[in-house]
């Protein structure tokens, strides 16, 4: 096993260990996972000098700071539509949306990590965009569809979660725009760093979104701190 494989094979063991619905999800195919994941991150290294599409000096650091933190998450992600994907027809699974997806961070580790989830990537960049739909046709991620347009352009109300990570600040427009995309009883799940700069962000938007819980969540083998920040009308979050 190469530097690489071992440091993301060791990452996903970490997230198993601290968290066991992401151990109950991952354990019986992490092959699979693991396979699915080193391609994803040999396509962002292969066009990465040409779109610039994640800031990393080497493969270790893509790994850590930007697949293993997109995965970091998941646990919470899946408790928060875990209802919907218990009683969801086949043809009716819980979407997710990932807004100004780029590289297709976070949505394309959670759309591996997560296969009864459909996640739509939205990305207004001509060329992220035809990255990430050779991506999704290289990997053969059926759960996953691509959409070319900005947020402000895309069909609303229809998400059952709308993540981001290393989006726009948030503001009053931008998140009405967000909770605009969401259907009935919708959430969104901003990746966010340091708790007090989030928790100063929100302070200034309480009357837009006074319902909002903010969830540390450590990433493997790097020493910062990351959190996901849950806003929505009506989400329960259960424990894990």
């Amino acid at each position: 096993m190469d530097c690489e494989s071992d440091t993301l094979s060791k990452g996903i063991s970490w997230l198993r260990q601290s968290d066991r619905d992401i151990d109950a999800l991952i354990a019986p195919r992490q092959d699979e996972v693991l396979r699915l994941l080193t391609r994803y991150i040999a396509e962002i290294e292969l066009f990465n000098p040409a779109y610039g599409l994640v800031g990393a000096e080497n493969t270790r650091e893509l790994i850590i700071k930007h697949i293993l933190d997109s995965l970091a998450p998941l646990g919470i992600i899946y408790r928060l539509l875990a209802d919907r994907i218990r009683v969801a027809p086949n043809n009716d699974a819980p979407c997710l949306a990932d807004v100004g997806s780029g590289a297709g961070l976070p949505g394309i580790p959670l759309a591996i990590a997560l296969p009864q989830v459909t996640v739509t990537l939205i990305e207004r960049m001509g060329r992220r965009a035809g990255f990430l739909r050779n991506t999704q046709a290289i990997l053969g991620l059926s759960n996953v569809a691509v959409e070319e347009r900005e947020m402000e352009k895309t069909t609303g109300g229809r998400f059952s979660l709308v993540t981001f990570r290393a989006f726009r600040p948030l503001e009053p427009k931008i998140l009405t725009g967000l909770f605009r995309l969401c259907g009935a009883n919708g959430i969104l799940a901003a990746y966010k760093g340091r708790r007090e700069k989030t928790e100063e962000e929100m302070a200034a938007l309480r009357q837009i979104a006074p319902k909002w819980e903010l969830i540390s969540c450590p990433v493997p083998m790097l020493d910062e701190e990351r959190h996901l920040l849950v806003i929505g009308a009506g989400f329960t979050l259960k424990t894990q």
